[in-house]
């Protein structure tokens, strides 16, 4: 704490400093709550999503190796156009959520092409959409995560410096303006005795 003036203006100053921060905290304490909720709703996210991904790359082995001795080139139609991303806002924090991802038309010869080719597309994109899920769940992740140390910071600064710190100068300033009245009390009395006692030696003269 730095040096506190020790006058009636500091002392109106740190009190109103003390509701304010003391108004402030539970709005911070429960956005670090909803951060923190939220945080571990992604994760289950994330790990839903992963574990469909392995299952769909485990799946797809069996295409990868009827592709390979086919020699069919696949990859033009593997490619999205675009990645649709929206936005989720939690506790004043925005984080990017997963829409969906578009491909390109597939184009080829339905007579000369295997059969297997239109499943063999269908699974291929899943995969690739939910890697770009995967992706997405995890920056969002990240950026609560960012966040979550940020409000946990400003939690900590209120509850362990900033309030201890206007508590404790309020009462040193409020120890001293007390101490101020009880002395300027005594000098008051004091010189009214001095009065009083000049007056008595004057009148007995």
């Amino acid at each position: 704490m730095g040096k506190i003036k020790l006058t009636k203006g500091e002392l109106k100053k740190q009190r109103d400093s003390l509701r304010q921060y003391e108004r402030y905290l539970p709005t911070l304490q429960l956005k670090k709550q909803q951060l923190q909720l939220e945080i571990l709703h992604q994760i289950g996210l994330l790990e839903e999503r992963s574990l469909s991904l392995r299952a769909k790359e485990r799946a797809a082995e069996a295409w990868l190796g009827l592709l390979a001795e086919s020699g069919l080139d696949l990859k033009p139609n593997l490619l999205p156009e675009t990645i649709s991303i929206g936005a989720k806002n939690i506790a004043g924090v925005d984080i990017p959520t997963f829409l969906r991802a578009d491909f390109i038309f597939a184009e080829y010869d339905l007579f000369v092409t295997p059969l297997w080719v239109d499943a063999t597309i269908e699974s291929l994109r899943a995969m690739i959409a939910l890697r770009e899920e995967v992706k997405v769940v995890e920056r969002g992740i990240d950026i609560l995560r960012h966040e979550l140390r940020i409000t946990t910071q400003r939690v900590n600064l209120f509850e362990k410096v900033k309030i201890p710190e206007a508590k404790e100068a309020v009462r040193l300033i409020k120890i001293y303006l007390g101490d101020q009245m009880s002395n300027a009390v005594g000098r008051s009395k004091m010189a009214k005795e001095r009065i009083e006692e000049s007056l008595l030696a004057g009148a007995a003269l």
